[in-house]
């Protein structure tokens, strides 16, 4: 491919990506709720009393309203707290972390609140499978992963990893895109 095609091409694509991020960010309301590692646990500890409440396994399935189940929610949103400081398995590339990843950040965080594919995995990250039969202790598992991983992203001192999609990320950063990114996995939970 030669130059101008290939410049072409990037201008075109980044265009239409920002266009979308711009689309994004004016079909988000504003976040209103306190966007903290400490909120989260706080919403999780009522999502875990409301699954102690459940009798059977219907409650449980119809708890969520997307394609993924609360076993993988919660695995997949301790996934991405854990890689924050691990490191994640696969990233974008330079040229999209440093354009369209870091254009939907900034919208995201203005907003505070972030909209993306709910059952879109991390890439790289081990398959989350359904889990048949789902039960209250499956569940509280992966609850469980959740919530130590939030507390260990809490004390965690260490040198956080960059993103996957929007790179570079500082603590606070990180503890607004952990909060938005729960936030938007709870639109899909039918809680109290």
């Amino acid at each position: 491919m030669n130059r101008r095609v290939f410049l072409k091409t990037l201008l075109a694509g980044g265009t239409i990506s920002t266009a979308a991020v711009g689309i994004t960010w004016f079909s988000i309301d504003m976040e209103t709720q306190p966007l903290t590692i400490k909120h989260t646990l706080t919403k999780l500890a009522k999502i875990k009393q409301q699954l102690l409440a459940m009798t059977n396994t219907e409650d449980l399935i119809s708890f969520t309203t997307g394609k993924w189940d609360l076993n993988q929610i919660f695995n997949h949103c301790a996934q991405s707290v854990e890689y924050s400081m691990t490191g994640y398995p696969e990233h974008k590339s330079e040229v999209f972390k440093q354009t369209v990843g870091t254009l939907a950040f900034s919208a995201f965080a203005a907003k505070g609140k972030m909209k993306h594919n709910l059952s879109e995995a991390i890439p790289g990250a081990p398959a989350l499978l359904e889990t048949k039969p789902l039960s209250t202790e499956y569940i509280l598992t992966a609850l469980s992963r959740f919530t130590t991983s939030l507390t260990d992203f809490e004390s965690y001192t260490g040198k956080l990893q960059p993103h996957f999609a929007y790179g570079e990320l500082s603590k606070q950063e990180y503890t607004l895109a952990h909060a938005m990114h729960f936030n938007n996995h709870l639109l899909e939970l039918i809680v109290e």
